[in-house]
């Protein structure tokens, strides 16, 4: 790397981690303090698609600001909004505050996005990979620390989980704003990429229209959105039913939410890799899929059974095949979808991805809610593992774009890359 970089990674680093255990303190303990005002199961799940909606309407805004004013002021912005809405949470005395608070925060813009951006400005080309990655472990390792902390602090009041995370934070703004320096410089290639409006709305129409629903490109964006939002969807759904099935209070709901994080990022470093350079890229996403749709359909037959002992053991057997699952299956269908486009278009496609799969997780949730609501608790992870395992048949035949042919990366290289900007765990 050359000089200054490892420094500046340093502090992206400890700036995304202090963010992601922050943020991780409160979600795990949103749908409790949701029920203790009389939220319905779908007035919690409106709380979920409250933070993406308000960050998907936010995202150009956030986009242009970025680039007008630099990356550091959207940055410290976005933290500044996550303080208020941990303190709106902390004191909050109705559910219209709890989503207000939300809807704040999403409204701050992603924090995580930004941090990426900083780490592609300030780092050499041929040194992003390996920045991506260790900015990826940082998130990862306030992904297991967060919900830990957000349980144990509630043993200190109710308030005190909301006021950890909003002071988290506003430490967090004071070490970016003294420690970070501006990386966005307006070059000709970013000048150009303006340019793009119309390329990026035709290829969002395209992936829509029916025409265009059996090339690689949409159907690999169709498989990675239905997955998505059936996976986040009914994460707080998870929540509930731990709660109503195992006796789980926000004390006890932290290390469920470890367990999964750590699992997630064991079965990225130690199984992804080598599932992929033994199966190839889809056939690795088939197996992921089918067992994030098996882990999901477990849920509801996990409740007590006649050996309490078992217990505690059925539920960590469903909790371990979600993110075996979503570890296998989510970059992979990424990676494939980098290879399939040309290089010109990639970055417009990977962009559009994330549309579709925001657009998911503000409209599943709410859909999963409603059935829990009028069908029972185990509707929504019935049709979540339904919709997981109808991807397996849009996959079909994709394969033969997975072969090396010399002019893309590696599968495994591909997939490493998918899995840096893959998210662990729903916001």
């Amino acid at each position: 790397m050359r000089s200054g970089e490892p420094g500046k990674l340093g502090v992206l680093m400890a700036t995304a981690f202090i963010d992601m255990v922050g943020a991780l303190i409160i979600i795990p303990l949103l749908p409790f303090y949701a029920q203790k005002f009389g939220a319905s199961d779908f007035m919690v799940m409106v709380l979920v698609s409250a933070f993406s909606a308000m960050q998907l309407v936010s995202a150009p805004l956030w986009g242009r600001v970025s680039d007008r004013y630099g990356r550091k002021p959207a940055l410290l912005i976005g933290l500044g909004a996550s303080a208020i809405a941990y303190v709106v949470f902390a004191y909050a005395d109705s559910y219209w505050l709890l989503l207000l608070s939300r809807a704040v925060q999403g409204a701050g813009g992603g924090t995580t996005a930004v941090i990426q951006a900083y780490v592609t400005d300030s780092v050499e080309p041929r040194n992003r990979a390996k920045g991506l990655g260790w900015l990826s472990a940082a998130t990862n390792a306030g992904v297991v620390l967060g919900p830990a902390l957000g349980s144990y602090s509630t043993r200190f009041g109710g308030h005190a989980p909301g006021l950890i995370a909003a002071v988290l934070c506003v430490l967090n703004v004071i070490f970016a704003a003294r420690f970070l320096t501006e990386s966005r410089v307006m070059s000709a290639t970013d000048r150009a990429r303006r340019k793009h409006g119309r390329t990026t709305m035709s290829a969002v129409a395209q992936v829509s229209s029916w025409r265009h629903l059996g090339d690689p490109p949409s159907r690999l964006i169709w498989m990675y959105s239905i997955a998505i939002g059936a996976y986040y969807g009914v994460n707080a759904l998870i929540v509930l039913y731990l709660g109503r099935n195992f006796g789980i209070t926000t004390e006890s709901i932290g290390p469920f939410y470890s367990y999964m994080g750590a699992m997630s990022i064991v079965f990225r470093l130690l199984v992804l890799g080598r599932a992929v350079d033994k199966l190839g890229e889809m056939r690795t996403s088939r197996f992921g899929a089918a067992l994030l749709a098996l882990g999901l359909a477990v849920i509801p037959f996990t409740g007590p059974v006649r050996w309490p002992h078992l217990v505690y053991l059925t539920i960590a057997l469903a909790l371990t095949l979600i993110p075996l699952g979503a570890s296998l299956n989510f970059p992979c269908v990424t990676a494939t979808l980098s290879r399939v486009v040309s290089d010109d278009d990639r970055g417009l496609y990977l962009g559009v991805q994330q549309t579709y799969g925001g657009l998911a997780r503000v409209l599943y949730p709410l859909a999963a809610g409603a059935l829990s609501d009028h069908f029972g608790e185990g509707a929504p992870f019935w049709l979540s593992a339904a919709l997981v395992a109808s991807t397996i048949i849009i996959s079909g035949n994709l394969d033969r774009f997975t072969r090396d042919t010399g002019e893309h990366p590696t599968p495994i290289a591909a997939v490493k890359e998918a899995a840096k900007v893959t998210p662990v765990i729903a916001e």
